[in-house]
């Protein structure tokens, strides 16, 4: 398939996305919803151990990009038959990674927890979560490759029904598995765990069946199990790994940031985890438009139409940019209206005490949405290593600045989200003069 950069094209391909890459967003936010009604205590943990497992399954997710950028490439290319080889070495990597993964989760959460967390009814709750949320690691991991084969062949409307169902079962299972409803155990923080694992599972299965009756899969020759293809392994990896780096920088640098809150006491903890909760929702549209740059870039490229991929960038840029504006007004602006549905009277204090860190949140997501999808759009070329050049330097500077602020200078949740909005422009303004150098030109994927 051959895409264009027509605004209508972006929009095909970005609003599925927005819809369907919200998975584990999703499950996130339902977490944080519930256990929000239990105490502090455990939407201060659900905040930690939450920002832990989206680390985690960010890692799988981007994996799993390398995958959707050479598959893009490949339709571009009008080398569809491709396509499964492809796939299928994407599978292999994450069923063998979701092991490891799961192996450090089981065995090895409570060391690790225990050098960031002080409080021991906090670290409890975060082992207990883990205990049974580490085992949808192995269906969260083969699930994004479904999404990465559907996102890289510009179809992913399948993947809008698929989370939608997902995010049901994960909240009916939540509201009965932490307060015991219709006769489940009462759980408390374990059953949100156990909840979003068996809600993973579910929409793996109709994800299976779904390619199992998709008529267009004989093309892709994804019913034909290939062996390993180890320079195809070899090249994809050399795509998707610094894209994991990325991840991991970025991500630990926002665990670290939650890890510093949690010692400033337990009020602080649970505001910060509700506004990361909020972050997350409002941050959908941002991460949909920057996986779709990928497809569409990388498609561009394998057209050989290399002079339209700057436009293509600026104008999904541009469409997120409206989209964060419109769709975060009113819960940012009137945050003591719009979110008091979601978590109730007992938490209207955190509502008010969260409204100036909303304000600071409205300019990071603005500024997000630029530098989100050019730097995703930077990893739709292939180039790949330079971005984790330029997330590592920010991040580093990221870090050593909330560690500064908050352990020595102690200074407000205000400031200390503020530094996301400065991380995003330097961000931004990197990857931008990096793609009008026009140095990716020549790179292979």
């Amino acid at each position: 398939m051959q895409l264009d950069t027509s605004y209508r094209q972006i929009l095909a391909i970005s609003t599925p996305i927005m819809l369907g890459s919200a998975v584990q967003n999703v499950i996130a936010a339902t977490d944080v919803i519930f256990l929000s009604r239990l105490s502090q205590s455990d939407l201060a943990a659900i905040g930690i151990v939450g920002a832990f497992y989206l680390t985690v399954a960010a890692v799988g997710f981007g994996f799993s990009k390398g995958g959707q950028i050479m598959i893009a490439r490949r339709m571009g290319e009008g080398k569809a038959d491709e396509v499964g080889k492809t796939f299928y070495t994407m599978v292999y990597f994450e069923l063998a990674l979701a092991v490891f993964m799961f192996l450090f989760m089981q065995y090895g959460s409570l060391e690790f927890f225990s050098y960031f967390i002080d409080a021991p009814d906090i670290l409890f709750k975060c082992t207990e979560y883990l205990s049974y949320r580490s085992w949808g690691v192995f269906f969260s991991y083969v699930g994004v490759a479904f999404v990465a084969l559907y996102t890289g062949v510009a179809r992913p409307t399948f993947i809008v029904i698929d989370t939608l169902i997902l995010a049901l079962v994960n909240f009916v299972l939540n509201w009965g598995l932490i307060f015991g409803k219709w006769g489940l155990p009462e759980m408390g923080i374990a059953g949100a765990g156990l909840a979003s694992t068996i809600a993973e599972v579910v929409a793996f299965v109709i994800f299976v069946i779904y390619i199992y009756f998709d008529k267009e899969a004989v093309k892709y020759n994804l019913f034909k199990l290939p062996k390993i293809d180890f320079d195809l392994f070899k090249d994809q990896q050399r795509i998707a790994t610094p894209i994991v780096a990325q991840v991991v920088v970025g991500m630990g640098a926002s665990f670290f940031f939650l890890s510093l809150v949690e010692n400033l006491g337990e009020t602080e903890a649970a505001i910060t985890s509700m506004v990361r909760i909020v972050y997350l929702v409002l941050s959908i549209p941002c991460w949909g438009f920057a996986s779709g740059v990928n497809t569409l870039v990388s498609n561009m490229i394998g057209q050989n139409r290399k002079d339209e991929v700057m436009p293509v960038i600026w104008k999904t840029g541009l469409l997120c940019f409206g989209v964060t504006l419109i769709i975060s007004f009113p819960v940012i602006i009137f945050p003591e209206y719009v979110l008091y549905p979601v978590f109730g009277e007992t938490n209207m204090d955190l509502i008010y005490d969260a409204k100036y860190t909303m304000y600071v949140l409205y300019g990071i997501l603005l500024v997000f949405a630029f530098g989100g999808v050019y730097f995703n759009g930077l990893a739709g070329t292939g180039a790949t290593f330079y971005g984790l050049k330029i997330q590592t330097v920010c991040s580093v500077f990221y870090v050593g600045y909330i560690a500064y602020a908050i352990k020595y200078l102690q200074v407000g949740l205000e400031l200390a989200w503020a530094s996301e909005i400065f991380y995003w422009v330097v961000i931004w303004g990197l990857t931008y003069v990096y793609l009008r150098s026009n140095k990716w030109h020549g790179l292979k994927v």
